[in-house]
C-alpha cells in the first residue's frame, strides 16, 4: 500500500492524493508527509497596544507554521470550493519520540482543537470551501507515527 502510516490504512480508500468521487459525492482525501508538523497553534496570536488600541498580530513562529501549511495544502486545493455542508476528518501523525509506538494516541500538546483551527483557517484561505462554518462534522485525532504528516479527508454531505 502507499506511503501512509499503518494505522491509517483502514480509512484510506485511494492512494492518489487527488480529488476522488464516490456515488456523486465529492470526496478529497490526501496525506501530507511532514518531517516536522507545526506545533504552534492559532491560540498563540499576540496583542500589542498602539495609541491606546489593541493590535493583534501573528508572531514569527505562527506565520512560519501558516506558510508551511499553505505550501503543503495548495497542491490539493479543489478546482471549485465546496459550497454546502461538509465532514472534515484530520489525523495528525507526529514523529515518534521516546517509547511511543506507531499508531499510539498522542496525549500531549498541542491540543488538537487549537492545531485544527490554524489548519482550517489555511484551508479556508486557499479556497477548499467558502467558509469554515460549512464544516458540520469534524473528526480530529492525534497519533504517534513512523511516517509523520497530516491525513485529511473532506466529504460533501
Amino acid at each position: 500500500m502507499g506511503n501512509y502510516p499503518e494505522h491509517l490504512y483502514e480509512v484510506i480508500a485511494v492512494d492518489t492524493g487527488e480529488n476522488i468521487y464516490f456515488n456523486d459525492l465529492s470526496i478529497i482525501e490526501f496525506f501530507m508527509p511532514m518531517k516536522k508538523i507545526p506545533t504552534v497553534t492559532h491560540q498563540q496570536k499576540q496583542v500589542t497596544v498602539q495609541n491606546g488600541k489593541p493590535i493583534f498580530y501573528e508572531p514569527v513562529a505562527l506565520k512560519t507554521a501558516r506558510t508551511k501549511l499553505i505550501a503543503h495544502l495548495g497542491k490539493y486545493k479543489p478546482d471549485i470550493p465546496y459550497t454546502g455542508p461538509i465532514r472534515l476528518i484530520v489525523k495528525w501523525c507526529y514523529p515518534i519520540t521516546g517509547k511511543h509506538t506507531d499508531g499510539e494516541w498522542k496525549t500531549t500538546k498541542p491540543d488538537v482543537d487549537n492545531a485544527q483551527k490554524l489548519l482550517q483557517d489555511c484551508m479556508t484561505d486557499l479556497g477548499f470551501w467558502e467558509d469554515d462554518s460549512q464544516i458540520v462534522s469534524l473528526i480530529a485525532e492525534k497519533f504517534w507515527a513512523k511516517i509523520p504528516g497530516i491525513y485529511i479527508r473532506i466529504e460533501e454531505l
